[in-house]
């Protein structure tokens, strides 16, 4: 979702910032490029053991996700990336079936489909928040072609991030790796082949892939 779906990542990055200071760590840019793509559990594990903070998992969550949910409700120009709803109806109309698979937590998730409408479109959400292990580990991946009722080699993923991307390669998925200006930390070279513009893919585009 985050980077693919909607640009979120540079308000993440904000809300961070301040819960990271809230927290009186420096994470640096180079460590916070290693968190995308993770889910929001796994980022607060990885704070954590890596700065030693000793307040409760739990607690770290929740305030991480209040900072979130401040900045999001409070930003009137989040928009979609750019020709990904465009996409996501021309898929949808043509009867293919969509997932989303986000290592978001569930509160990231709905915020972001209830204020663009994309619950329609989808068949199934998954949320990285009910997975013991993030990407790069392949089990959301694996749980989102289970629940689409087709095999991996009749699936599609659509990643930005490098971790996305090792996972979905690991479930054995086709991977299209999508590298936008802001992601120029984001190693897409895994990808079985890369867009920079939604206006590359269509229903037949993607239903012709082999």
């Amino acid at each position: 979702m985050d980077g693919v779906v909607v640009n979120t990542e540079p308000l993440s990055h904000i809300a961070n910032k301040k819960f990271y200071e809230s927290l009186g760590i420096n994470v640096t840019d180079d460590v916070y490029a290693t968190f995308i793509g993770n889910s929001d559990k796994n980022i607060i594990q990885k704070i954590v053991d890596k700065y030693n903070v000793t307040t409760d998992k739990d607690v770290l969550l929740e305030e991480c996700l209040n900072y979130y949910c401040t900045e999001f409700d409070n930003d009137p120009t989040l928009e979609l990336m750019p020709g990904v709803k465009d996409l996501i109806v021309d898929l949808h109309t043509n009867g293919m079936t969509i997932l989303l698979a986000s290592s978001s937590s569930k509160v990231k998730i709905e915020r972001v489909f209830t204020r663009f409408g994309l619950y329609p479109y989808f068949s199934h959400i998954i949320s990285g928040q009910d997975f013991e292990f993030s990407k790069p580990h392949p089990a959301i991946f694996l749980e989102a072609v289970s629940k689409s009722g087709f095999s991996a080699q009749e699936c599609i993923v659509i990643e930005d991030s490098t971790n996305g991307i090792k996972a979905a390669t690991a479930a054995g998925v086709y991977c299209i790796g999508y590298k936008s200006e802001e992601d120029s930390l984001q190693d897409t070279s895994l990808a079985n082949e890369v867009i920079t513009d939604f206006k590359e893919l269509s229903f037949e585009r993607i239903r012709d892939i082999k």
